[in-house]
């Protein structure tokens, strides 16, 4: 269970296919805090620990978290948001995110509105998945506050400090970004189509 408040952002230094699985080695400065088999978000990923080495560690994704996000896009150099689990009892600064990506989604514009700027995203509405306005959405890992909610698109409006502190400072438009739609109402959207 994350919170999509991003800790700090991670630099890919390899990445290694075998067979349907893609190894990706992160440089990070919380390696030294991390342990196998523990659970970090990628990009909004959760992905475990497999190898740690000196300040990088080793993830895998297989072929399920490859079809269903943007990591398979991922190369050397590339900078990804990273998120350890949330502790039970800390405070829940964003929303509930349990790294399970729902769909990928496109960066369509970027506006700068002097002092924020605001992302406008557009996907597959044929998977029944829901944006509301002022609803909450996971965007690469990063908690957001959604507005100007449509049937296939949304936005959001980013303030300096997480523009400075995430990977929003590299998305462009065209981009391919990772999308977790809020649980609750993945779930009431659920009970009303049954």
């Amino acid at each position: 269970m994350f919170t999509g408040i991003i800790e700090t952002l991670g630099s890919i230094t390899n990445v290694e296919k075998e067979q349907e699985n893609l190894h990706l080695t992160i440089k990070s400065t919380i390696t030294h805090e991390l342990k196998i088999d523990q659970s970090v978000a990628h990009n909004g990923v959760c992905l475990t620990i497999v190898a740690i080495n000196n300040d990088e560690y080793t993830v895998t994704a297989i072929k399920e978290t490859l079809d269903k996000t943007n990591i398979g896009f991922l190369k050397t150099n590339d900078i990804v948001n990273l998120e350890r689990a949330m502790k039970l009892g800390d405070r829940l600064d964003g929303h509930i995110v349990q790294g399970h990506v729902d769909e990928t989604g496109v960066c369509t514009n970027i506006k700068d509105e002097n002092g924020s700027t605001v992302y406008t995203f557009e996907y597959n509405s044929d998977k029944n998945n829901v944006t509301i306005e002022k609803g909450s959405i996971t965007i690469n890992g990063v908690s957001l506050t959604v507005v100007n909610s449509t049937k296939n698109g949304f936005s959001v409006a980013i303030i300096p400090y997480t523009w400075e502190n995430t990977t929003f400072k590299t998305l462009q438009i065209g981009d391919t970004v990772n999308l977790e739609f809020d649980v609750i109402g993945k779930y009431v959207a659920r009970l009303t189509n049954l």
